[in-house]
């Protein structure tokens, strides 16, 4: 947790708020798409679990209109702070608000929202999915929408396949999933999870974000990060000569940064579960 000032704000911004914002601007434009798959109600009140800095609780605001309301909740005291650091100068009060809270045990009533969504958390993260989902279900009401999104897989590395192929095949490349995990709790069985929690009308559906040359500087900056956020623990897994290149490829000070390649193209996607409660 960061340092406090005397606003009970932090005084920094912690690390892994700082990467979370930078790849805010890979991931909004997705979000966006899957917040409007959705179709929530103008003027619903909803639960963002997991909610980190807070985009997707902006985002889901957006989604329902000033008469709606969502609440974001996160474990991290530091996160929740960021949170409404950054909605308050954007003119998000009273549409937002951000709690401290674990989602194994959401500090809400029953049926309190009318939907409840998490990304990149819940069925995500190294946890057994089903007890954070029954809990999320529980503060739904009867007929709402319960809905899981999350990074599902990327293309970053045009033209050098093998060298992606093998990134992908060590543990930090596979994480948050582990080797061992059982075959049902990885994320892309989702839909089997909805329906273990007793949910109805179940569904999938992925989605594709490109990026392509020229990059933006803040896409460079974002996926930058992101290159050596997703295989940057790699070294040990592959051999010296994949490390070599990888290192030569993400460096964003190489003359050989692919980031820079006037033909680069990468792409990622985000897939969405949701169902309903049953009424």
């Amino acid at each position: 947790m960061n340092p406090q000032n005397g606003t009970g704000r932090p005084s920094r911004v912690s690390e892994d708020a700082r990467l979370t914002l930078l790849m805010d601007a890979l991931r909004e434009p997705v979000l966006r798409r899957v917040i409007q798959a959705l179709g929530l109600g103008e003027g619903s009140r909803g639960l963002d679990v997991g909610c980190g800095p807070g985009l997707p609780t902006r985002l889901l605001a957006d989604a329902v209109g000033p008469a709606g309301h969502v609440t974001g909740l996160d474990i991290r005291c530091d996160m929740v702070a960021q949170a409404t650091q950054c909605a308050e100068p954007q003119g998000w009060s009273g549409r937002v608000s951000f709690r401290h809270g674990d989602v194994h045990d959401l500090p809400f009533g029953d049926n309190e929202f009318d939907w409840a969504w998490s990304s990149d958390c819940v069925g995500y993260a190294s946890m057994d999915p089903l007890p954070p989902l029954r809990e999320m279900a529980r503060v739904i009401q009867p007929g709402g929408t319960l809905a899981v999104a999350a990074w599902s897989s990327q293309q970053l590395l045009p033209g050098f396949p093998q060298l992606e192929a093998h990134l992908n095949a060590t543990a930090v490349g596979i994480a948050p999933f582990t080797s061992g995990q059982r075959p049902e709790r990885h994320f892309l069985r989702g839909l089997g999870w909805m329906e273990e929690v007793g949910l109805s009308e179940v569904r999938a559906r992925s989605f594709v974000h490109g990026v392509q040359a020229p990059l933006e500087p803040d896409e460079r900056d974002a996926l930058a990060a992101l290159l050596h956020m997703r295989w940057g623990g790699a070294q040990s897994a592959v051999a010296p000569e994949d490390w070599d290149l990888f290192m030569l490829l993400c460096d964003p000070n190489s003359p050989q940064c692919i980031l820079d390649a006037p033909d680069y193209h990468g792409f990622f996607t985000y897939t969405l579960f949701c169902g309903s409660v049953p009424s």
